[in-house]
């Protein structure tokens, strides 16, 4: 199974949804840097679960213990272990799933890869293994240090889309409304409609969009190993994703060249620079020195409280009902996973960077 992710700063993940723990290792970060559990609590009690109205209602803490790898505050270039243990658990509630596939999850799939499965909560397909990309992301922030920033916001939610910006919202901005979306009447409305679709046993998706900004232009590596590819790896790696774009995207489609391009100038620094950003901070597949702009599509949540058409395992038709807690839309508390992945990386590409110069 593709459970490491990286390639210098490399990240195994592992434990399921009700197993004991959640937790991953990291090997390849250097040592003497400065790491804390308070430092990865911090973006874990973004992600955690039972946060608001519009959120699951599992109560889980998510306290994390570094069990390897950092001795008296800092790295010591060792594989560094942080654990996350499963507190609230409601196997029961999926015992019914342990015999049909429930439409638009990885049970079917599960099936015909493996001939066996962890039914509980979706085992390892569940997005409960998120708490580990968010533990490692905690960690690759602290390579890229306080000159990159990575943020991420709600942007759309189903058809309710904030206003076009131009500047990066601020992590005070995005945290205001439990909905992470930056502008509050449109927070107020996406966080309406996604109580009116908890109501009436349904789901909703939308579209996250994030900025890394303070990246040194050549990150990324030309052909196979582009930098908006591994990006776009790192993303749809995530659970409920179903598109990804950079910079202008799919709206490039519908300009002329003389409109997507980004005329080079000289900034006030005597810097390189673009008049405008719609590669998205990338180019020949290395960044540019523009801030990286892309953003991720999420799906409805798939499992909903209403009855669905489905086949059981002993190939009979059956009608599956949703059981157990699920967010009635992810953008939430995805919005740290996305900066969490995105910080991995860019992690690994300064750290590819900096080898390929010694």
């Amino acid at each position: 199974m593709g459970n490491i992710f990286g390639k210098i700063f490399r990240v195994a993940t592992f434990g399921e949804s009700h197993g004991p723990a959640i937790g991953c290792v990291i090997d390849g970060c250097p040592a003497g840097i400065a790491l804390s559990e308070a430092d990865v609590q911090a973006e874990l009690d973004r992600r955690r679960p039972g946060q608001s109205a519009i959120s699951t209602l599992r109560k889980e803490p998510d306290e994390c213990k570094i069990l390897s790898g950092v001795y008296e505050g800092k790295t010591l270039g060792t594989p560094i272990c942080i654990m996350v243990e499963n507190l609230d658990q409601r196997s029961g509630d999926y015992s019914e799933i342990a015999k049909v596939w429930r439409p638009s999850h990885a049970d079917y799939t599960y099936d015909m890869k493996y001939g066996f499965r962890d039914p509980r909560g979706g085992g390892r397909s569940s997005a409960r293994e998120t708490v580990a990309r968010v533990a490692a992301g905690a960690v690759a922030r602290k390579i890229l240090g306080s000159g990159v920033s990575v943020r991420a916001w709600v942007e759309s939610v189903h058809a309710i889309s904030m206003p076009a910006v131009s500047e990066t919202p601020s992590l005070e901005d995005i945290e205001a409304s439990p909905v992470r979306c930056p502008h509050p009447q449109t927070a107020a409305k996406m966080a309406e409609f996604i109580k009116k679709a908890r109501a009436e046993g349904d789901s909703v998706g939308g579209v996250v969009r994030c900025r890394i900004e303070g990246l040194p232009a050549g990150l990324g590596e030309p052909v196979f190993d582009r930098f908006e590819a591994d990006l776009a790896k790192a993303m749809l790696s995530l659970p409920a994703t179903k598109g990804f774009e950079i910079g202008a995207g799919f709206a490039a489609t519908r300009m002329f060249g003389s409109q997507h391009n980004d005329p080079f100038a000289l900034g006030g620094d005597g810097a390189v620079t673009t008049l405008t950003n719609r590669a998205g901070g990338v180019l020949g597949g290395m960044t540019s020195g523009r801030p990286v702009d892309f953003r991720v599509a999420f799906k409805p949540t798939a499992t909903i409280a209403k009855e669905q058409d489905t086949v059981s395992r002993d190939l009979k038709p059956a009608k599956v009902v949703g059981r157990g807690r699920h967010d009635p839309c992810v953008l939430p508390r995805a919005v740290p996973i996305v900066e969490a992945m995105a910080a991995l990386v860019a992690a690994d590409a300064l750290l590819l960077n900096r080898s390929a110069r010694i």
